[in-house]
C-alpha cells in the first residue's frame, strides 16, 4: 500500500511539473552566410501573419552571434493555423560588410495547417546574390 501511495505521489508530481513547464516557442530561425561559412549576426527579422489581403506584424528580432533567433513567435501564445511570412532584412548584413547585395530583403512565406503542431525552424542560407531556405527541426 505504501508503494502505491509513493507511486501515485510521484505521478502527481510529474504531472504538475509538466503543466507548470512553459511550452517552447513554436518558431525559430537561423541565418548562415554561405560566402564565408559563418553565422550571420545582426540580421533584422520580422514575423508577419496574413490578415485578409494584408500582412500584420506579429514579432521582430535580430539574429544573435550564432545567427539565431530561438523564439520568434510571440511568447505565451499558441501558433494558430494560417499563412505566415518571415522577412529577413539581409541588405543591412552586407552593408555592414561593405558589400553589394542583390536581395535587400528575403520574404519566406509558409502555411501552418493546424493550431497544435511541432516546432517550426526556418534556416536561411545566404549569399550576396542568392539564398535557399527549408523547414528544419
Amino acid at each position: 500500500m505504501q508503494t502505491i501511495k509513493r507511486l501515485l505521489f510521484a505521478c502527481t508530481l510529474i504531472s504538475a511539473t509538466a503543466l507548470a513547464t512553459p511550452s517552447p516557442n513554436p518558431l525559430s530561425v537561423h541565418v548562415l552566410d554561405l560566402q564565408n561559412g559563418q553565422p550571420a549576426p545582426g540580421v533584422p527579422v520580422t514575423l508577419e501573419q496574413r490578415a485578409g489581403e494584408q500582412w500584420r506584424e506579429l514579432a521582430a528580432g535580430v539574429t544573435d552571434a550564432q545567427g539565431r533567433i530561438p523564439a520568434l513567435y510571440p511568447a505565451g501564445k499558441p501558433m494558430a493555423a494560417g499563412d505566415y511570412r518571415i522577412v529577413f532584412k539581409t541588405g543591412e548584413h552586407y552593408a555592414r560588410q561593405g558589400q553589394k547585395v542583390f536581395f535587400e530583403q528575403i520574404p519566406v512565406e509558409f502555411k501552418v495547417e493546424a493550431p497544435v503542431q511541432p516546432h517550426y525552424h526556418v534556416p536561411l542560407l545566404l549569399s550576396p546574390y542568392g539564398y535557399s531556405t527549408y523547414r528544419g527541426n
